[in-house]
């Protein structure tokens, strides 16, 4: 076995109902004041008022900057470091989906301390302090709770990442209530992000080890075993629970043994088009698997048993069977299945396929090296 080094939060806790007993963690970890970073959709939901009751029951003083995007700008990272610092915060509460996790890592850090944003994009480049940081997902997809990484858009219309373990949070709360009636779109481009996570983390080229291949396998399971159950009845909160712990241990599988080129392909898709990040994976998965097949035979094989166990055949064949499995997930959950049915034409790919050559903190994981012809190839493949 080869050497290799694990990670993840400080205290992972899954409750039903957790939420509302969210001032309860506050106070263990002796906060005075808290900035709860979301969006405004979230916000006006009411999906946050238990927690912010709670709060206030216990008098712990707290701000909310609810000016989250989706693709968050580095403006938006700014702004909510400067309202943590405008209220003295000493905690940062995350609630959301990838977004606004992703934002409530950075503000913690940029608020903690004097580091400028455009200093730490890369890994490894972040020094901390940060401030104390909660983070609680609301859809079951990017791990963010769980992950090392924040993904930035910059001013050049790209997605750029911070990579440091100081952006693991002190606490990562599931509470699969949160997630109850979420829309069989999101839960389906969420739940395909996730399993994606899964499924890169266990074929990674650098940086497998054996815990991140239990996570990502036991991911699967059990993401392929509720997606569709989740997707056809959002309240059957048995379903929502799975996929939620689902997308939690395919990130703490991917935070140690990191995603490759589904990802490094779908970046550009997000960044440039706007389309929501899990759908960006999902219209690429397949391609890029298929790309992928030569060198990850042996590995597609084994998730072919957790995805369809009992399904007999040489490893070859199962390795083909995995691959047309993930050809099926987005029709079988309702998702766009090219490209252009998200508004990307033929005249884009030159563009999406230079953009994603620039990936390359992902594609250096990717099994097989990746060409930009190789790349304008797959987004063809799925025009």
């Amino acid at each position: 076995m080869q050497n290799f080094d694990f990670s993840t939060c400080g205290t992972l806790s899954v409750e039903r109902g957790g939420a509302a007993r969210l001032a309860d963690k506050v106070s263990a970890m002796k906060c005075k004041s808290a900035l709860v970073v979301t969006d405004e959709g979230l916000l006006r939901s009411g999906a946050l008022q238990s927690a912010m009751d709670g709060l206030k029951a216990a008098g712990i003083p707290f701000s909310v900057f609810s000016g989250v995007q989706a693709d968050p700008p580095e403006f938006v990272i700014h702004e909510a470091a400067e309202a943590a610092r405008g209220v003295a915060a000493d905690c940062v509460i995350g609630f959301g989906g990838g977004s606004s996790m992703d934002v409530a890592k950075l503000a913690a850090l940029l608020a903690g301390g004097d580091e400028m944003l455009g200093d730490v994009y890369g890994v490894g480049l972040v020094k901390g302090p940060r401030l104390k940081l909660i983070l609680v997902p609301t859809t079951a997809g990017t791990g963010s709770e769980v992950t090392p990484i924040s993904i930035v858009t910059t001013g050049e219309g790209q997605k750029k990442g911070v990579v440091s373990p100081i952006l693991l949070p002190d606490l990562a709360l599931l509470d699969a209530e949160l997630t109850l009636g979420l829309p069989s779109h999101v839960t389906a481009a969420t739940g395909i992000d996730a399993m994606v996570h899964a499924i890169e983390a266990y074929t990674s080229k650098r940086l497998k080890n054996p815990i991140s291949d239990c996570m990502a396998r036991d991911a699967l399971r059990l993401l392929s075993g509720s997606l569709l159950r989740a997707c056809r009845n959002g309240s059957d909160v048995q379903a929502r629970e799975d996929m939620l712990l689902g997308a939690c241990l395919a990130g703490i599988a991917f935070a140690n043994a990191p995603v490759a080129a589904v990802h490094a392909l779908a970046y550009p898709i997000g960044a440039q088009f706007h389309v929501p990040h899990g759908l960006s994976n999902s219209l690429v998965l397949a391609a890029v698997a298929r790309f992928n097949l030569p060198a990850a035979r042996k590995e597609y094989a084994e998730l072919l048993d957790i995805v369809n166990p009992g399904r007999q055949g040489e490893e070859a064949d199962k390795a083909e069977a995995f691959v047309e499995y993930l050809a099926g997930l987005a029709p079988s959950v309702g998702l766009p299945t090219t490209l252009r049915e998200v508004g990307i034409g033929a005249k884009d790919i030159p563009m999406l396929a230079s953009d994603a050559m620039k990936q390359t903190r992902l594609l250096v994981n990717n099994r097989r090296e990746v060409a930009e012809s190789d790349a304008a190839a797959i987004y063809a493949e799925v025009l």
